[in-house]
């Protein structure tokens, strides 16, 4: 493009062009002679070939945050959906060792989906062809006990079942002691007392709440209640008109609560601010999201503290669109009118599958 048309523009629009002479494709051999010749073939594919659209917003997402991790940025993932049960923990895992993750904020299914791949991976199915299925089909794996997530089957009796007696236990014993904790506290124990082993079909290395063990970074789960094993601790909870069974009855008090994790992020982001800024990946939509995100403008407005570092990028993958007051499909500049962005952060959108899109992210982050 010749420079003396980009002059005719406002320097606020022209500053949001770049040119065919800005690229950095250097390549006189084609796509596939160039990659296997480079350390990072996977990268260098994903530089050479998202340079449009979704595609380009990928990859200006992944070389935000690739550099905001090398210049010291810390990272907070939200996980939506049922990514632990369609395997995020492949990619997820890995980034938590090796320090590119710092908290992570899951729905209850998600981090319970974790474990349930950890014991019973083997014992997992799936049906491609689901949009295919029938109302009566449906019912028949209902009868059957194949509870049905997309393509995906969790198998309840190898993974839930197995969890169960070990947690109530855990919980007699809270109860008994007068103590209370949080959701992944009593779910890291399974671990740390060698309660709960991997499945001969699983990879350890691939369960993203094992290496946030290890790592012992924190984990935020808002809204317990809405998950399978959240379920059962309420009806444990549960002493009214409709109990009609003999079974443990639990003080709903030894759950920490959803208050008390967003006094936990309130701590936590005020001292890991400190001395670096903090960037935002949203997977997918909901509360795993928009409750870690209010901490910054609880702060702000609800605390009055004078000092706190805005969220340096927010960068969300999902497939739902802009539209009347969906949180899930919010652009970055709307959250700037809420006080959760400024305008100096920088934000990406992508409208997509996250099952698609995260992997390339992953993988530029990986240095693969």
């Amino acid at each position: 493009m010749e420079k003396s048309i980009l002059k005719k523009l406002s320097p606020g629009l022209r500053k949001h062009i770049i040119t065919n002479t800005a690229s950095k494709t250097n390549r006189t051999a084609g796509i596939h002679a160039h990659t296997s010749k480079a350390k990072s073939p996977v990268s260098t594919y994903a530089m050479e070939t998202l340079q449009h659209l979704n595609g380009g917003s990928t990859l200006s997402a992944a070389l935000w945050l690739k550099d905001h991790l090398a210049r010291g940025g810390k990272l907070v993932v939200t996980l939506a959906g049922a990514l632990s049960s369609f395997q995020i923990g492949v990619m997820l895992a890995e980034l938590i060792r090796q320090g590119k993750v710092h908290l992570i904020s899951a729905t209850g299914a998600n981090h319970e989906e974790s474990y349930y791949r950890y014991v019973a991976h083997s014992h997992y199915a799936y049906i491609p062809r689901y949009t295919e299925l029938t109302p009566e089909q449906e019912a028949e794996l209902r009868d059957a006990g194949l509870r049905r997530i997309t393509d995906t089957f969790l198998p309840e009796d190898e993974s839930v079942r197995i969890m169960e007696p070990h947690l109530l236990k855990m919980w007699k014993e809270a109860e008994k002691k007068g103590e209370r904790y949080f959701p992944h506290e009593y779910f890291r124990r399974l671990f740390a007392a060698g309660l709960i082993k991997p499945d001969t079909g699983a990879n350890q290395a691939d369960c993203w709440t094992y290496a946030a063990y290890e790592k012992n970074i924190p984990i935020v789960i808002p809204g317990f209640e809405d998950s399978t094993m959240g379920n059962i601790f309420e009806s444990y909870t549960y002493d009214g008109k409709y109990r009609t069974d003999d079974g443990p009855r639990l003080n709903q008090n030894i759950m920490k609560s959803g208050l008390e994790y967003m006094h936990l992020m309130y701590e936590w982001y005020m001292e890991e601010s400190k001395k670096s800024p903090i960037a935002f990946l949203q997977l997918g939509g909901g509360i795993a999201a928009d409750f870690p995100i209010c901490v910054v403008p609880s702060l702000k407005h609800d605390l009055k503290v004078k000092k706190v570092r805005d969220w340096a990028g927010f960068i969300e993958i999902g497939s739902s669109p802009m539209s009347y007051g969906s949180y899930s499909g919010a652009g970055g500049k709307e959250k700037i009118t809420w006080d959760k962005l400024s305008t100096e952060s920088y934000f990406q959108i992508i409208q997509s599958d996250v099952t698609v899109v995260f992997p390339w992210i992953a993988a530029v982050l990986l240095g693969l």
